[in-house]
């Protein structure tokens, strides 16, 4: 059974449980498609605070606007792209935010521009990767 794209997912980290969902929205009610922003909504399961980062379409910042880019999909070039909707680059972004200051159990939200976090995600999520493994004989 597909899960509901409107319900938040778990993801667990060093033991602890984070829920987080992906949202689309424009910045002006009835904007067309060059008013596409995603989000992305990190929240420490027991705490109040939350993380939202959020990457606003705007020159050489792209985002899914319904026609050629997958949903969730955030790019700086036509060749390297960030999908949010990946545990791997929720991890990813939120080990930047944590670097940079962002503290999970904090008493309110956060929202940030997620563009500031987004090649220092891309390089976390290479270097998590990790050299392909060799074929066997």
């Amino acid at each position: 059974m597909p899960r509901n794209p409107k319900k938040a997912r778990r993801l667990v980290v060093d033991g602890h449980t984070y829920t987080w969902s992906v949202r689309h929205s424009h910045s002006r009610p009835g904007g067309g498609a060059r008013d596409c922003c995603e989000s992305l909504t990190v929240h420490l399961t027991g705490a109040r605070g939350h993380l939202r980062m959020v990457f606003r379409e705007g020159p050489g910042r792209l985002v899914p606007d319904g026609y050629w880019m997958v949903s969730g999909e955030v790019s700086l070039s036509a060749s390297e792209s960030l999908l949010l909707h990946e545990p791997g680059t929720v991890r990813a972004l939120m080990e930047e935010a944590r670097a940079r200051g962002w503290r999970p159990d904090g008493p309110s939200g956060m929202e940030i521009d997620g563009w500031t976090l987004f090649e220092a995600a891309l390089r976390r999520r290479k270097e998590s990767a990790g050299p392909l493994a060799a074929p066997q004989a």
